[in-house]
């Protein structure tokens, strides 16, 4: 019998859904998208059901996400049902919610979604019933399974319970239920509905601060609704770093941490996560220390990720998140920030501009060094490395104001440089404002030379009880490091508040407790000493390799390397005219060298040389007519104010490099490399990255592929001005954020970047990655390929190509470090920064310092800073959430005329 239903004439709901579910035995269903509405229709008719109900619906998920990333697939349908803004339904909708969550937990309603990429978008709404009484019913219409669809919109349906009619219906659900692109509706989902179910707002910041749940203010935030969320290890060190900065279990309040993960684990995003609570927590300001390239990207990610607000002080003006200046009235309105959180250039600390003086002055809730490693003493030799140190300018800045602030968080991938005497002055910045890190007066671990011995294993290990006591009580680790210390503790009747335990507390340790400190040293020295409490390393290997119990998963989707152009012969070989034009690039820089002390000024020339000749080009035309138009680079911290004007033989001799590139007609030889890569070797479909120092180089490959990809968009990655997309030879400006969602949606394919998108831009979807030129920073090579080898890559091996030309410094250097470079990044964590000296050493022809420079570097690890430890924290299900208008006014809120 075949029957039509129009809602024009009776209430769907009623006179068909409602009546065929009375009772049935099951619901095959498909549907052009998942509703938590479902049971706001018919609802006690499908808790009812004796069989199953299943629901197979539309998703924006790619087929690369589920063919090759199980997680990737789980978390783009959680992207996509956040993007419904499910937690601004009325409050009207939890009941709702619970019901939903009930029946999904309950495995009555099962949900499998197929990606649009594959079978286009499902139009088609369609059902198969099986009645009570064990006959089946097939429908087809315009109704989405939905309570708008069923009871509110005007709908069409026509039913037929033929057995051709339900056998047509069976088989189209059975195809797109059990294609091998279906999947299940993601844990995450079902998560979030019951957390929605059980949601309250905290209306006032008062309330959250009276019970500071650190998921309140965040659940809710762009990374948890519109990226991935934060991954276990990110969590962990977030509830640490407020933890400790609570005074949580009794000990003094603040966080005296080094945020130490290697290069793409998301240490941005954990210490701003933690710089929010912290400013919220509180009423003194948050100041962000990060090196001028960077400060704008930090800003970025507040507020793109955390909806957070900030300001950046550009040297003269502080810059709030929506691009407004607030005018200054000198120097000392740096003092001033329109924003809790206030962003620094390190560059104004390392110069000793008056800025340094009037932010050392302030009292803080929090103060952030990124890439603290900058933070050194400038008299590590050989054979002198325990002398007292000569602070530079950055190191003198922490020392000073680690006292002035409650709590003092320090990120670097490299804590250790060439000596661990590097990272005990970290530890010394942190512990002079507080004695929780290397103990109180008298403590030994304030004594570098003795402490380091012992954690190398350099000394004996002792065997006086005294001398083991004199280690372990000053600080005496906390209670919550195990029951030993907690046992200890008990016995000297001191709480965790008490940091350490008197010189005299040994006269109070009975023959048992000498037998206990006896068994526990050694493990003591290897898991619970200053170093391991206060350095958190989370290595990439580490993560990969250790299973969440919880998932029975690895914490880390492992993601390989692999590496193309590393051979001697890989070198890209110079045509003679390019090459007579590098040999002037490097006699110009001699020629500076006689009157700049900096080696960024002596080097400048061959540093952009070295990315393309087309780079060398523009930068020379601008040598000889304005100097200041090189400051705009993004890379560049210092500034050529002090080189206004050129000599005559430097003059000439630019003179001469632009005429060998002008006799010259044929194609740099980097491009053939690139453009091989993209079209014959495939690249170009797996998603390829291509870095670059300089804007110059970035414009004038897009420029070139345009012609040889007719068809294909091209991203441009660099300043918020000079971003965009290049088709068909036609540039087209475009805002950052457009552009990431663009490759995110595999819409762009190709993306050229300077190395503003090296820092806080997330690339998983891109498989591969072409290095135009290489840093002589290298740590910032590092930052390029964490952009691929990521949390959320969804392919198990990525590729990199590394340019260089035969017998540029690049060359040179490569030639030097080939032997060692891959051992020192695999003991490391990551390349040195130190190593960018060889760079200038070499440029400039002294071999020797540059041998001097790598022979400096350890040939093995001084010592294991491993905080292996990821412990679950569960915020995903926070029902609890801080109100968002009451947290971006206590953000909004600046630091006042007054710090003090």
């Amino acid at each position: 019998m075949i029957n039509r239903f129009s809602s024009r004439r009776e209430r769907l709901d009623r006179s068909f859904l409602a009546e065929r579910l009375r009772g049935a035995r099951g619901y095959d269903r498909i549907a052009g998208f998942f509703s938590s509405s479902i049971l706001e229709v018919a609802g006690e008719e499908l808790e009812a059901l004796a069989g199953q109900v299943r629901l197979v619906c539309n998703s924006g998920l790619h087929p690369e996400d589920i063919a090759t990333a199980k997680q990737a697939a789980q978390a783009a349908m959680r992207r996509e049902w956040c993007d419904a803004e499910p937690e601004r339904f009325p409050e009207a909708a939890r009941p709702r919610f619970q019901r939903l969550y009930d029946f999904l937990r309950s495995g009555k309603l099962q949900v499998r979604v197929v990606p649009d990429a594959h079978f286009g978008l499902i139009h088609g709404k369609a059902g198969v019933l099986t009645l009570a009484d064990g006959r089946q019913t097939a429908f087809l219409g315009s109704v989405n399974e939905s309570l708008t669809a069923w009871r509110l919109n005007y709908e069409l349906l026509w039913e037929d319970d033929s057995q051709d009619a339900v056998r047509w219906v069976q088989e189209e659900f059975d195809t797109l239920w059990h294609s091998p692109f279906a999947v299940e509706l993601a844990d995450a989902v079902v998560q979030d509905i019951g957390r929605l179910a059980a949601r309250s707002v905290i209306p006032d910041l008062k309330d959250w601060r009276a019970r500071p749940d650190p998921a309140a203010p965040v659940i809710e935030s762009p990374v948890y609704r519109k990226e991935v969320g934060l991954w276990e290890h990110q969590k962990h060190f977030v509830k640490l770093a407020f933890d400790a900065h609570l005074g949580a279990g009794g000990r003094p309040p603040g966080a005296r941490l080094v945020l130490a993960d290697q290069v793409g684990l998301g240490k941005t995003i954990q210490l701003a996560m933690a710089a929010q609570l912290m400013a919220l927590s509180g009423d003194r300001p948050v100041l962000i220390l990060a090196p001028k390239p960077l400060i704008w990207q930090w800003q970025g990610e507040l507020k793109t990720l955390l909806d957070m607000p900030c300001a950046v002080w550009d040297g003269q003006n502080w810059v709030d998140e929506n691009a407004i200046e607030h005018p200054s009235a000198g120097p000392e309105s740096i003092r001033k920030c329109p924003r809790r959180v206030g962003i620094v250039s390190t560059g104004l600390i390392v110069a000793g501009s008056q800025t340094r003086d009037w932010l050392v002055n302030g009292r803080y809730e929090c103060v952030i060094l990124d890439e603290a490693h900058r933070a050194r003493r400038r008299n590590l030799t050989a054979g002198k490395e325990y002398d007292p140190a000569e602070p530079n300018n950055l190191l003198r800045f922490l020392w000073d104001i680690s006292p002035r602030t409650r709590s003092l968080l320090l990120a670097t991938a490299t804590p250790v440089q060439i000596h661990p005497i590097e990272a005990w002055d970290l530890l010394d910045a942190l512990a002079r404002g507080s004695d929780a890190v290397l103990g109180g007066y008298g403590s030994l671990w304030r004594k570098p030379q003795q402490a380091l011995e012992l954690l190398l294993g350099a000394s004996a290990a002792t065997t006086d009880d005294i001398t083991r006591w004199a280690w372990m009580r000053n600080p005496l680790p906390p209670a919550s490091e195990g029951p030993d210390y907690s046992a200890l503790r008990r016995l000297l009747r001191l709480t965790d508040q008490d940091l350490s335990a008197s010189g005299g507390s040994f006269d109070q340790l009975k023959p048992p407790d000498l037998t206990r400190i006896r068994r526990v040293f050694p493990r003591f020295v290897e898991q619970a000493n200053p170093f391991i409490r206060h350095i958190v390393l989370r290595t990439r290997e580490y993560l990969e390799t250790t299973i969440d119990p919880a998932t029975g998963e690895p914490f880390l989707k492992p993601v390989q390397v692999r590496l193309h152009g590393e051979r001697n012969a890989d070198a890209v070989p110079l045509p003679p005219f390019l090459e007579d034009a590098y040999r002037l690039a490097e006699e110009f820089c001699r020629l500076l060298a006689e009157r700049a002390k900096s080696g960024f000024f002596r080097t400048l020339l061959l540093r952009r040389v070295g990315s393309t000749m087309e780079a060398g080009r523009r930068t020379v035309e601008k040598l000889l007519t304005e100097w200041t138009t090189l400051d705009d680079d993004e890379d560049d911290e210092e500034t050529l104010g002090q080189l206004r004007t050129l000599t005559i033989a430097e003059r000439a001799v630019l003179q001469r490099f632009l005429k060998a590139l002008e006799a010259n007609q044929e194609r740099d030889p980097k491009y053939q490399i690139v453009r091989a890569q993209l079209l014959d070797q495939g690249w170009r479909e797996l998603g390829c990255i291509v870095f670059s120092q300089y804007f110059d180089s970035v414009y004038w490959l897009a420029e070139q592929l345009t012609a040889d990809m007719p068809g294909e968009e091209i991203g441009i990655y660099a300043g918020a001005r000079r971003s965009g997309v290049m088709h068909n030879g036609v540039f087209t400006g475009t805002p950052r954020e457009v552009l990431k969602e663009r490759v995110g949606q595999g819409e762009i394919r190709v993306l050229i970047g300077t190395d503003a998108a090296s820092e806080g831009l997330n690339l998983q979807r891109l498989g591969t990655l072409i290095n135009l030129d290489l840093p002589w920073n290298p740590s910032r090579l590092e930052q390029r390929k964490g952009r691929i080898q990521r949390i959320g890559q969804l392919r198990d091996t990525v590729d990199i190509y590394n340019l260089r030309y035969a017998g540029s410094v690049e060359d040179r250097v490569h030639e030097l470090l080939s032997e060692r470079l891959e051992n020192i990044a695999t003991l490391f964590g990551q390349i040195p920064d130190i190593l960018e000296d060889l760079w200038i050493d070499l440029a400039l022809g002294e071999v020797d310092a540059a041998r001097k420079t790598i022979d400096a570097v350890p040939r093995r690890h001084p010592f294991q800073l491993r905080y292996h430890r990821v412990e679950r924290v569960d915020w995903e299900s926070c029902s609890r959430v801080l109100d968002a208008q009451q947290r971006k006014r206590a953000l909004s809120r600046g630091w006042g005329e007054d710090q003090s």
